[in-house]
């Protein structure tokens, strides 16, 4: 390697798994370099979050990064692990100073097959990556009141507007996103479409929310009408906008193959519902590309809480890893590609290629045993996978 990759550490469960995925399978093939930052809530507290900061900005210094799931803090963890404050949610954080996009896509093996029966290709969700609901702003009221929204800008100019008439105790939320945002987020789905040669479809709910959701349809399509239309048309792909609840009875109608772009909000519920109905939220890759070109490659679902704590009475667990695996691969991948370093990329593709084939030879962990058919099913632990997939490998090599 010339350039390092930026390793952003976890939380329980997928820190444990983080760790034996480097020892098994990279570090054996690969001169590893990377800058470390330790995301584990123990670390963030002890730094008051500004590690979450720095591995952002390094992510933008060095191109690529590479993160393992994290905890999120709330009351019931903030407890847990006796912290000093409750902090965001460490991906927001990341997403926020990155401001991109995040592209989820399931992991598709030939001997599983989706609940939906009528997907045929994957969905890929693209997801804004900035602001909504986690840059909010929020408040607790215990007494009858009015509730305003004020903008005061530079200027000097004051706008108000009444958001309700309190008759007692409730809640207050605000939310906020840039036009800047937004026109990135739909610079890249409509690139990314073009690259993948897929339909984008985009949803958001403009009938009931006129100004906010409105903004992004508008922006969408006045992107789309000066930038894009033509080379939709001539790589024979469709854009379409359509509200949300449409777009999920649609989905859920379709056969699969195109992107589906989605608010901040909408892209985190449906990318989950995406992954469990192709197989496993540990059967989902997850990209965050910025239009400066920094990359962010993670593991989208949680850190796996219950394995966990069974891991630390001693028990072998059946965690899928495939998710932090493909983080590691893809991360790779892409460093050999912005290097020029061809047999980086190529480890990088074969680490991922590898580990479905094993999933396919009938070797898999405990979600998806009773998922999947063929006669030679063999549920393994975390541990006998990773060892499967090195030993795919080293014939790779060897061969």
């Amino acid at each position: 390697m010339k350039t390092p990759l930026v390793e952003i550490d976890g939380d329980e469960m997928t820190r444990i798994i983080w760790q034996n995925i480097k020892e098994e399978l990279i570090l054996p093939f690969v001169d590893l370099k990377t800058e470390y930052y330790d995301l584990s809530l123990t670390k963030r507290d002890e730094t008051k979050d500004q590690i979450t900061v720095d591995a952002a900005l390094a992510c933008k210094k060095y191109g690529v990064g590479v993160k393992c799931a994290t905890i999120t803090s709330n009351l019931q963890r903030k407890e847990e692990y006796n912290l000093k404050a409750l902090y965001p949610s460490p991906n927001a954080t990341l997403r926020g100073i990155l401001d991109g996009t995040i592209f989820r896509t399931p992991i598709v093996v030939n001997n599983v097959s989706p609940v939906v029966n009528t997907w045929q290709k994957p969905i890929t969700i693209a997801r804004h990556a900035y602001g909504d609901v986690y840059k909010n702003s929020e408040m607790k009221i215990n007494e009858p009141g009015t509730a305003f929204l004020t903008f005061v800008g530079e200027s000097g100019q004051i706008e108000t507007k009444m958001i309700q008439q309190m008759t007692g105790a409730g809640v207050l939320q605000g939310m906020h996103n840039y036009d800047a945002s937004i026109e990135k987020f739909a610079h890249t789905c409509f690139q990314f479409a073009l690259e993948q040669k897929e339909d984008l479809w985009f949803s958001t709910k403009d009938t009931i929310s006129k100004t906010y959701d409105g903004n992004f349809k508008e922006i969408f399509q006045k992107i789309y009408d000066e930038f894009y239309s033509k080379q939709f048309e001539e790589n024979g792909i469709e854009y379409f906008y359509t509200l949300i609840d449409d777009a999920v009875a649609r989905v859920v109608r379709s056969e699969g193959g195109f992107i589906w772009a989605c608010k901040n909000y909408d892209g985190d519920v449906m990318s989950d519902m995406i992954s469990t109905a192709f197989g496993s939220l540990a059967m989902m890759t997850s990209v965050l590309m910025s239009p400066d070109g920094t990359f962010e490659y993670e593991a989208a679902h949680g850190t796996v809480t219950k394995h966990y704590y069974r891991y630390l009475k001693g028990e072998k667990t059946s965690t899928n890893p495939m998710a932090t695996i493909f983080a590691w691969g893809g991360a790779l991948a892409k460093r050999g590609e912005l290097d020029d370093m061809p047999e980086l990329k190529r480890f990088g593709d074969l680490l991922c290629e590898t580990s479905v084939e094993t999933i396919e030879s009938g070797i898999m962990t405990g979600d998806l045993i009773n998922m999947a058919k063929g006669d030679n099913l063999q549920k393994v632990n975390t541990d006998d996978f990773l060892k499967a997939v090195r030993t795919r490998l080293e014939k790779k090599y060897t061969n």
